[in-house]
């Protein structure tokens, strides 16, 4: 069975019409773009802290090194913001990134 034919199927047992299973189905989607949303704004927050503490440790950073840095998950943000504090130069962040 499709997923469309068991949602029809639940709206018809929950004794739903089809426009109110519509109304539903919409507010779902509103809310997984919403979560997306936040993802990605959190995402762009913890890259943008980690670059400032970066440049402010390390200077103006290379296009490359910022570009890896930009392509980083939300884990490895999280977890380059922790290792920053060991890197002794741009040498350590480079042969980090390398790691990833």
């Amino acid at each position: 069975m499709s997923e469309i034919e068991l949602a029809l199927n639940l709206a018809s047992q929950a004794n739903m019409t089809i426009e109110e299973f519509e109304v539903i189905d919409r507010r779902g989607m509103i809310l997984q773009d919403e979560k997306g949303r936040l993802a990605y704004a959190e995402q762009k927050g913890v890259n943008r802290l980690i670059m400032r503490l970066l440049k402010k440790r390390f200077g103006e950073l290379p296009i490359e090194i910022t570009s890896q840095i930009e392509d980083l998950s939300l884990e490895n943000l999280e977890r380059l913001g922790e290792d920053v504090l060991d890197f002794n130069s741009i040498d350590d962040l480079s042969s980090w990134l390398k790691g990833q």
